[in-house]
């Protein structure tokens, strides 16, 4: 991918993707930008060689998808493991028995859905999890999509000037005013603090090398090591920036439909727009390694 910049801002230039060199798997291109359906494969019993195919399809899309898959909680568990230990939410919600397996629900009683404003998951961590594994098995009739966008897209958008300002700068990530109190209404208990910690305003993917911004409405506060008024005024101008349609795709979910993101390198956000009608599945998240 390449951008064009001209008066009218930036314009992504898309090199097409390639299903080419995938043996086991089939892969459907949302957008030349990010996003891919995964066909051919049965996440309940993936063999080997689609396992080594869908690591390569997630590096590639950066967010892929599955339909029709029927998985069992321990299924879906044994699945995330095959991308590295698994995280616990430090504040959610778990399926009894399993701390691994978050409970992504929200109905007609519902105060709030989970992920309703763009962020990439538990950035505050010291070592946020490289991937997040969400599996719905109710859906609205209509509505409940989800919208994944590129950090590399974002990044690569940015005029060399202001990646050349970017570069080296940290900010904070905080758990504490996003998840005090966040899950009341399961009768989840806050815990006495939340993780927070400092990331590279722009990370390097340890898989592809690319560069990727990795700051988010969600999680970071601000900038470190610059007046502060600054800080605001360049998070607002990121956070425009990365929203940007032209860096995004759009997933619209059906029953046992199954989503696999890199958080390392892509943020999302959650239409809460089917109330008072039912969504709900479980997310197993994928643990990661202190960004740089």
């Amino acid at each position: 991918m390449s951008v064009l910049r001209g008066n009218q801002g930036p314009r992504v230039k898309a090199v097409p993707a390639t299903a080419a060199g995938y043996d086991t798997i089939t892969i459907d291109p949302l957008t030349p930008i990010i996003g891919a359906e995964i066909g051919g494969v049965d996440l309940a019993r993936p063999g080997n060689r689609q396992l080594d195919e869908i690591h390569r399809a997630l590096a590639a899309h950066q967010v892929i998808f599955f339909r029709d898959q029927d998985l069992t909680q321990e299924q879906q568990l044994a699945f995330g493991r095959q991308f590295g230990p698994l995280h616990i939410h430090p504040a959610a919600p778990h399926a009894p028995g399993h701390p691994e397996l978050m409970v992504i629900h929200a109905d007609k009683d519902s105060p709030r859905a989970n992920g309703e404003n763009w962020h990439s998951d538990v950035s505050c961590d010291p070592e946020p999890p490289m991937g997040s594994i969400l599996y719905i098995r109710t859906c609205p009739p209509r509505g409940g999509d989800t919208l994944f966008a590129s950090m590399y897209a974002a990044y690569d958008a940015l005029s060399e000037r202001m990646q050349r300002y970017l570069e080296g700068l940290t900010a904070l990530h905080d758990g504490e005013p996003v998840y005090r109190g966040l899950y009341a209404n399961y009768g989840v208990a806050d815990k006495t603090d939340y993780p927070r910690a400092e990331h590279p305003v722009v990370r390097t993917h340890p898989v592809t090398g690319r560069k990727a911004l990795y700051v988010n409405r969600g999680f970071t506060r601000r900038i470190l090591g610059i007046p502060r008024d600054e800080s605001e005024g360049v998070l607002r101008y990121l956070y425009e920036h990365m929203e940007n349609p032209l860096f995004q795709c759009r997933f619209r979910w059906r029953t046992n439909s199954v989503a696999f993101w890199d958080n390392r390198c892509v943020q999302h956000h959650a239409l809460w727009d089917y109330w008072p009608e039912t969504r709900s599945g479980f997310r197993v998240t994928v643990r990661g390694e202190r960004p740089v």
